[in-house]
């Protein structure tokens, strides 16, 4: 097995490839060496002047659940102050960063290679902090546990960007968080510390690499390579697994009968069957109230299309339980996960979706790895 040697590993070998004299850290749980040493800690045994640690969604430690994060407080393990970033952006994120005393941003947390997961977009708005203030931004690339050779569905429309999309990336992106940093085209003295050894067909179990849970609700590299479609969901009065030990493999609801399983397998979509299966949520949607629904069994990575996969199920919830479906959270929440209001149009229509994925492509520069 090839090992890829990550940015992290990297910098903690040689603290100057960050520069700067006070640094902050923007990491998580995933923020860790591969011997599972936490960034932080292997930054401060060699010496590196870190001084601040900064939380997205769920924390520093990683503790809390979707949409949620944890306050600020002093990190146990290091010492260091933590500041938590999540739903802060502009002027208020600006306070927290200048508060901080840094002089260079660090960001070390492993993205998950869907558009609508939100830690790369709170690198994007510590980058528009850093912007402001004149600080250094340094990124320590990771692998995309998708791998990097397609992208998958359209790109954000500009007027439904929001925290869980700020810039046209597609649903399944194909990029690093390296060479996302690159694309956003920030006017600042930015760094990209590049990894060893990755190349853009490996997905997370060719990396040598331990999976570290990104967030609660991501715990293994099958939920990663799912959630770009089964994510589609979180708009919908369809449970998507949150409160169960598969979310994102599961999707159900209790008005569901047996045809969901034997009509998705019925279309023959690439690299996948779907198992009739039963489920009770402990917590968030139907939690307590057992249902019917599907799980997703990935049986050949490569043609798999979990863009194509989310967009099928969610025609054949629509048509098979037209009085169940519905959609679920904020206003036009799916639509700021689609990118557009297309998909609730073409759904609500009685249209089949699959016209709006347009074919797998390569993900276009700047890119870093071959």
């Amino acid at each position: 097995m090839t090992y890829v040697r990550t940015g992290a590993e990297r910098l903690a070998t040689d603290a100057s490839l960050a520069g700067g004299r006070r640094l902050g850290l923007i990491t998580n749980p995933t923020g860790v060496l591969p011997d599972l040493t936490p960034t932080a800690e292997a930054l401060l045994a060699g010496g590196a002047p870190l001084v601040a640690l900064f939380g997205p969604e769920h924390g520093v430690r990683g503790t809390a659940q979707a949409d949620s994060s944890e306050p600020d407080t002093t990190d146990p393990r290091t010492g260091l102050p933590a500041y938590d970033t999540h739903k802060r952006s502009g002027e208020a994120l600006d306070e927290v960063v200048a508060r901080s005393g840094v002089d260079t941003l660090v960001f070390d947390i492993a993205d998950v290679g869907a558009r609508f997961y939100t830690f790369v977009w709170t690198m994007y708005d510590l980058m528009a902090s850093a912007e402001r203030l004149g600080l250094r931004f340094v990124v320590l690339d990771r692998p995309n546990p998708l791998g990097g050779a397609v992208t998958e569905g359209p790109e954000l429309d500009p007027a439904f960007a929001s925290f869980v999309g700020r810039f046209p990336l597609p649903v399944r992106h194909g990029r690093t968080v390296g060479e996302l940093a690159l694309l956003f085209g920030f006017d600042l003295d930015l760094e990209v510390v590049r990894m060893e050894g990755w190349r853009r067909d490996m997905d997370a179990a060719a990396t040598g690499l331990p999976w570290v849970m990104p967030s609660v609700n991501m715990p293994t590299p099958d939920t990663a390579l799912a959630y770009p479609g089964t994510a589609l969901f979180e708009g919908t009065t369809f449970s998507e697994g949150r409160g169960t030990t598969r979310p994102f493999e599961l999707v159900g609801a209790p008005f569901v009968d047996e045809r969901f399983a034997a009509e998705l397998n019925a279309l023959g979509l690439p690299g996948v069957r779907f198992r009739d299966t039963w489920f009770t949520p402990t917590f968030h949607k139907h939690a307590g109230t057992a249902g019917r629904g599907v799980q997703l069994h990935v049986h050949d990575r490569a043609a798999f299309r979990p863009v194509l996969t989310g967009v099928s199920m969610l025609h054949v919830a629509r048509t098979l339980h037209p009085d169940g479906f519905g959609w679920w959270g904020p206003e036009d929440f799916e639509d700021h996960l689609w990118g557009s209001d297309t998909l609730t149009a073409c759904l609500d229509k009685g249209e089949d979706p699959r016209a709006l994925c347009p074919e797998p492509a390569p993900p276009g520069g700047p890119l870093l790895y071959a």
